[in-house]
């Protein structure tokens, strides 16, 4: 090294970018975005990888306004820019011109085989999710003790409702073995009952930082778990397989605080304003009592009861009056009847009968009727029995001969 000049970062770095930047103006590369990073000016950063390899990716606003969809982790993608070299950190880059989808990826396609499989088991179903306590009196958070989303959900709880108590059940919640961790620290806080809800998650990160709170295990506790879940992973964009077993999903840790914790002071304003309403209540129900007492003289308790019993003494008459009505038509029919029936008894009596020309022939001596000449000889005394009175004949002689 003696004599030889060293080169300086810049030079090596100015050779680079042009050697690289020369070769590449314009390159066309096929990968699955990992670490999608949008910016709050319009920028896409992102990094395209493959099965070995990556690269960091960025698209200015301007071109990604013309994006016909919206980029996200694991999506599968071809784009095309140009290589650059980024002097101040020494790292190159693609600075995508276009990009268009190219497919699914790998790991999206792992998560919708493994949705649809555990949804045909019934780990997502709306009936089977449990309503949020109103009040918990105990939270379990289940997350990294040394991350940001454990300050922001203490912090939230902590000025929302200071009478929560909160359990931290720290886990690992990125790695190999975060399933495992997350998995052990629900079934723990179930076994101990150790609290009235639990909230899981973590802070943003790349599909790939997500997957542990969609690995099979750490979902089957949750479906499972007697203690209603949150699930609070990552940001509002970020999804996980936990979401959809969890009773309810937050879309930060910070919101998953918030939900779970009802702020003391809108609590103390119910209270406050059920108890004036109670008042007003009972004050209003009382001046109507002292209004109805006040309104109860001899005269007035007369007339009310007047008003009720006229009524009903008017409905008396009018049922009397029909029941009068009714037993005298039925009188009159059954009187009419009667006199039919005397009239067809009267008709049919002998004596009626006698009275119009007939008259009845019996024996003096044995009182038998004689209905036949040859029932009586001549000498034989009979009575002649007409319509009225009696004759006393003897027979001279008869003739047997029908008239």
């Amino acid at each position: 090294m003696n004599g030889e000049r060293p080169v300086k970062i810049s030079e090596i770095t100015a050779i680079i970018k042009e050697i690289l930047e020369g070769s590449f103006p314009s390159v066309l590369l096929e990968g699955e975005i990992s670490n999608y990073r949008p910016s709050s000016t319009g920028h896409l950063y992102f990094t395209l990888k493959d099965d070995s390899s990556s690269i960091s990716a960025v698209m200015f606003k301007g071109r990604s306004r013309q994006l016909a969809f919206v980029p996200r982790d694991g999506m599968l993608v071809r784009a095309k820019g140009s290589i650059s070299v980024y002097e101040a950190r020494g790292t190159y880059q693609i600075i995508i011109d276009s990009m268009e989808q190219a497919g699914t990826g790998d790991i999206l396609r792992l998560l919708e085989e493994r949705k649809q499989r555990l949804a045909r088991e019934g780990l997502f179903d709306e009936k089977s999710k449990r309503p949020i306590p109103f009040f918990p009196e105990r939270i379990a958070v289940i997350t990294s003790p040394t991350g940001a989303a454990v300050r922001d959900i203490v912090q939230i709880l902590r000025r929302r409702n200071p009478a929560i108590h909160i359990v931290i059940l720290p886990a690992s919640v990125q790695g190999s073995e975060a399933p495992e961790s997350l998995a052990r620290q629900i079934e723990t806080a179930n076994r101990f009952a150790m609290a009235d809800l639990i909230i899981i998650g973590r802070g943003g990160g790349s599909l790939e930082d997500l997957l542990p709170f969609s690995d099979e295990s750490v979902v089957r506790s949750i479906a499972a778990s007697k203690i209603p879940v949150i699930s609070a992973v990552g940001h509002e964009t970020d999804w996980s397989l936990s979401d959809l077993a969890a009773d309810v999903r937050a879309p930060t840790p910070s919101a998953a605080a918030e939900l779970a914790s009802p702020l003391a002071e809108d609590i103390l304003d119910t209270i406050r304003t059920s108890i004036s309403l109670l008042e007003q209540s009972i004050r209003g129900k009382t001046e109507k009592i002292r209004l109805m007492m006040g309104a109860f003289t001899a005269e007035s308790l007369e007339m009310r009861f007047r008003r009720i019993a006229q009524p009903r003494l008017l409905r008396f008459d009018d049922a009397k009056e029909g029941l009068l009505e009714g037993m005298k038509k039925q009188l009159d029919t059954a009187r009419r009847r009667l006199e039919m029936a005397s009239a067809g008894l009267e008709g049919a009596s002998p004596r009626a009968i006698l009275k119009r020309g007939y008259s009845m022939v019996r024996n003096a001596e044995s009182g038998a009727i004689i209905r036949s000449a040859s029932e009586a000889t001549p000498g034989t005394l009979v009575e002649i029995i007409p319509g009225e009175g009696i004759i006393f004949a003897r027979v001279e002689e008869k003739h047997d001969e029908e008239i």
